[in-house]
């Protein structure tokens, strides 16, 4: 692990030699949040290929850029796109850009994910804010040799998703009058989509969206000390008994006709956060 931090600090390092700012948000804009990585203000952008030790994404729609600036009145940085376990990156390095924008001083992750909807009162195009999680990945970005310098051997998860800003995007939803959900995200590996079966088990375990992401960089930084929000957008129904094969194509579309609610929501909890800050 002391080899995990020198990465850390040597990707920062890089990072500041071109930017000197401290963000006060890290932002992980997953599928149907181009725009909210479009109204940043780009003091400095660096493709990921350019950072030592990034993993570069192959996922559909995932392009694997940092991007400092400002957004909503905050300092902020955030990858647009992001790696993935079914991709063969192991836990550390899916994790490492929040690791890095941790070192860099932000205090508060917003990550987003395309999801597919267990809860049947859902549907596609609804976002589901993140109050919990369950992590059926098989992997944890934790596993292995703690170093005190990232985080505390045993964090602890009871409120892994801040409560303060669950309650500030919900009134973001009643103000722009648009379905926003409140919910447990499911975390599997990948990159298959699950079985009629598997969908059973995942909403009888207390799930109501699954994915393949947003839980590994959930750990990392509540390891690291930040507060996270967390935000889904429904791209597909996964109901057993109506079930219909998924076309990936199709869930990125859905996925970016849902954006101006997920941008919405997300540039509102920045505000927010931004008169807690006094920024």
């Amino acid at each position: 692990m002391t080899e995990l931090y020198d990465r850390i600090e040597e990707a920062a390092a890089a990072v500041r030699a071109r930017w000197p700012g401290t963000p006060h948000a890290a932002l992980v804009l997953g599928t149907g949040l181009g725009g909210v990585a479009d109204a940043i203000a780009v003091e400095a952008a660096f493709d990921f290929e350019e950072l030592p030790h990034f993993p570069v994404p192959t996922a559909l729609s995932h392009h694997g850029r940092l991007l400092c600036g400002r957004l909503a009145g905050l300092s902020i940085v955030a990858t647009r796109g992001r790696a993935h376990v079914y991709e063969g990156y192991p836990p550390w390095q899916v994790v490492f850009p929040v690791r890095v924008m941790r070192a860099l001083g932000a205090e508060l992750l917003v990550v987003s994910q395309a999801v597919g909807g267990l809860d049947p009162r859902y549907r596609p195009g609804d976002p589901m804010i993140v109050e919990d999680h369950i992590n059926l990945m098989g992997v944890n970005p934790l596993i292995g040799p703690n170093d005190e310098r990232l985080g505390p051997r045993f964090p602890d998860m009871s409120r892994p998703y801040d409560p303060e800003l669950v309650d500030v995007a919900l009134a973001v939803a009643r103000r722009e009058d648009f379905v926003a959900h409140v919910g447990v995200t499911v975390a599997v590996a990948g990159p298959n989509l699950e079985t009629r079966a598997e969908y059973r088990l995942l909403r009888w375990i207390g799930a109501d969206v699954v994915g393949m992401s947003t839980v590994p960089e959930t750990l990392a930084a509540v390891h690291g000390g930040m507060r996270v929000f967390g935000v889904s957008v429904v791209t597909d129904m996964c109901l057993p008994d109506a079930l219909e094969p998924a076309d990936a194509e199709v869930i990125v579309r859905v996925a970016e006709a849902a954006a101006p609610k997920l941008e919405a929501l997300v540039l509102g909890v920045l505000r927010h956060e931004a008169g807690r800050a006094g920024a």
